[in-house]
């Protein structure tokens, strides 16, 4: 049996948070929004191992741009220490559904042996058949 890994932690020192102060449109909650927070995370650049990172990059996630960038926002608070809390947690349960290795599946089709043995049966049930002769009343 194999020994667990130990879990995968982000560094929140690699991650670069960037706030962004935008103008409330009519309604909204403007002290809301001003707080949001944008996470950067280097994917390239950061101390996961290598696997972890190449699985982050093979999502199919529109937060990851071209450059292995992850770009998280969080605006749920109104406090800028909550949201980058917030992306952080979000970061980590990213890395944490990524880190787990995709089991291999097994093949669905049968193999050439397990053909070659069926068809070997299958000839011999006909050959039994065939000496049958014909039901007769």
């Amino acid at each position: 049996m194999s020994t667990p890994r130990p879990p995968v932690l982000v560094e929140p020192l690699e991650v670069e948070f960037s706030a962004i102060r935008a103008q409330g449109a009519g309604g909204q909650n403007v002290n809301k929004v001003s707080s949001a927070v944008h996470l950067r995370f280097d994917i390239p650049a950061s101390s996961l191992p290598e696997d972890v990172k190449e699985r982050l990059l093979a999502l199919r996630d529109s937060r990851i741009t071209q450059e292995g960038v992850l770009v998280l926002k969080a605006q749920k608070h109104r406090s800028q220490d909550m949201n980058r809390a917030d992306a952080l947690a979000r970061l980590q349960e990213l890395v944490d559904g990524v880190a787990v290795a995709p089991r291999v599946r097994r093949a669905t089709k049968p193999s050439y042996g397990s053909k070659q043995r069926r068809l070997a049966g299958k000839s011999q049930r006909s050959e039994i058949k065939s000496l049958r002769g014909p039901v007769r009343d």
